[in-house]
């Protein structure tokens, strides 16, 4: 028994952290992985990055080769036949969708681009012209069947893309590949949207630290994830001020309208793909509805963080503040 603890120690002690930053779906990637020996664990990331690409090269509708721009070009004329996979994740988009009252929409992308947050803004666009923004928006316009595995966008011009999901998604899939594998703990870090299984060599669980949006050198707490993902969503560097209201470039599909209140949420959830876009939606919904739709759902939590830097959480997290 005593050699058995020793043996399994041992092994573990033998295990290295090995990570690698890189640029992939046009955002910043870090991928670490425990493994052996420096050669395997550049082999075990490189299975990932390979992953990655092919997810991008399938959603990307900034790739005029991809399933995805196919059904955007065909919008209001016929529907297009496309993988499994990507029928599948539009899908679960719309599930989505529904489960926020829209404020959730991966045709969020037919929306024209009225607002700026580059410094350039001199005035609110009218109200004509933010109603007018969204008038192709809407996933009661993704007509999907099932039977011949197709997708078509009612309306012409209409689009769809996965700016707000897109990430979490290949984040999920490299590690569940990566699992398959063998590789027995790591991290996929896309761009904010973190993703683990297993444990750091020393036997502890891998943390995060919730960062103070009004002083990011400063963290609120510290928390450990256990085969789980979390997604903060931040909105405190992309803003515009008017009439006293500050506006951030994170936009309500239904309405055109920026969201305000809050400066950052961050939600914990079995997969970064629904964590990813969950943290958007309780942007555009706000604390109190947010927070109402996190506390119904199994598995799922959210802490939220106002423009005044007060701290909410759903009902089932607790935070002991560093």
């Amino acid at each position: 028994m005593h050699l058995l603890v020793l043996l399994i120690c041992a092994q573990v002690s033998a295990q290295i952290t090995h990570k690698r930053t890189l640029k992939l779906m046009g955002s910043r990637f870090d991928i670490t992985v425990v493994a052996k020996d420096t050669t395997q664990a550049n082999v075990d990331i490189d299975i990932a990055v390979s992953e990655i690409t092919r997810i991008e090269k399938l959603i990307s509708s900034w790739d005029p080769n991809s399933q995805t721009s196919e059904i955007n070009r065909n919008a209001g004329i016929k529907p297009v036949v496309v993988d499994k996979e990507l029928f599948d994740l539009i899908a679960r988009a719309i599930s989505i969708s529904k489960l926020t009252d829209g404020a959730f929409d991966i045709s969020y992308a037919s929306m024209d681009k009225i607002w700026k947050f580059d410094g350039s803004m001199k005035e609110m666009p009218s109200e004509e012209t933010i109603k007018a923004s969204v008038e192709k928006v809407g996933y009661q316009n993704i007509v999907l069947d099932v039977a011949n595995s197709s997708v078509f966008l009612r309306k012409k011009e209409m689009k769809i893309g996965f700016g707000a999901i897109g990430k979490g998604y290949a984040a999920d899939k490299a590690k569940s590949l990566l699992i398959e594998k063998g590789v027995v703990s790591g991290i996929i870090n896309a761009s904010g949207d973190m993703n683990t299984w297993g444990k750091q060599v020393n036997g502890e669980e891998w943390k995060v630290a919730i960062t103070n949006p009004l002083n990011k050198n400063k963290a609120f707490a510290l928390l450990p994830i256990t085969n789980g993902a979390v997604v903060t969503s931040g909105n405190y560097e992309k803003q515009v001020t008017f009439n006293g209201i500050r506006y951030t470039h994170i936009i309500d599909p239904r309405t055109g309208y920026p969201s305000s209140g809050l400066i950052s949420v961050t939600v914990f959830a079995p997969k970064a793909e629904l964590a990813d876009a969950l943290a958007t939606s309780v942007f555009v919904m706000g604390k109190e509805v947010g927070l109402n739709r996190i506390n119904q759902l199994p598995n799922i939590e959210c802490i939220i963080i106002d423009e005044k830097g007060d701290l909410f959480t759903s009902n089932n997290i607790e935070i002991n503040k560093i």
